[in-house]
């Protein structure tokens, strides 16, 4: 989930959070810190679908929006595999940063952005997920999650890549 309990915003107590997700039918049910990171197993298949379920729950029981990614465990881990910063360059896991968006992005969006222009912050785009780069912090480059949203026009949340890793760790 993107922007629950951030600067005091769309507050959600993860006890709570995790026993709606199991009214949903979910099961094995688990949350990794407070900004909305959830693990859980489900019969349904459909990705899209699970995030407007988890959407609309959210929406029913705390009355604000949130966008919802959700990633298969096999996602997460084809994610942990192409990260080209640890992969080929093994950059200290410190500086990196994934951002998963809704969907693949458009191309004609994606050529728009250069790549050289925010510098020394690198990013690398696969398929629906932006891998980031960023020596000098994630609070200062401008290659953040709002920044991929306005110019992919998609939703996004960003996490960094010690988080992705302990998510990975915990589904399997």
């Amino acid at each position: 989930m993107r922007g629950i309990n951030v600067s005091g915003q769309k507050l959600i107590k993860m006890d709570a959070l995790k026993q709606h997700m199991q009214d949903l039918g979910f099961t094995n049910v688990s949350t990794y810190i407070q900004s909305g990171n959830i693990m859980f197993e489900s019969e349904h298949d459909s990705t899209h679908n699970l995030a407007e379920q988890i959407s609309h729950k959210i929406y029913k029981e705390f009355g604000f929006q949130v966008p919802v990614i959700v990633k298969s465990a096999g996602e997460l881990t084809a994610i942990l595999r192409s990260n080209p910063f640890v992969n080929s360059r093994h950059e200290d896991i410190d500086i990196l940063h994934v951002i998963f968006l809704l969907e693949q992005p458009k191309q004609d969006l994606l050529s728009k952005i250069e790549p050289l222009a925010y510098k020394p912050d690198e990013y690398e785009v696969v398929g629906d997920t932006v891998y980031l780069c960023c020596p000098n912090g994630y609070g200062r480059t401008k290659l953040n999650n709002n920044f991929f949203e306005n110019r992919l026009k998609l939703e996004a949340t960003a996490r960094n890549w010690k988080t992705v890793v302990k998510l990975a760790e915990m589904i399997h």
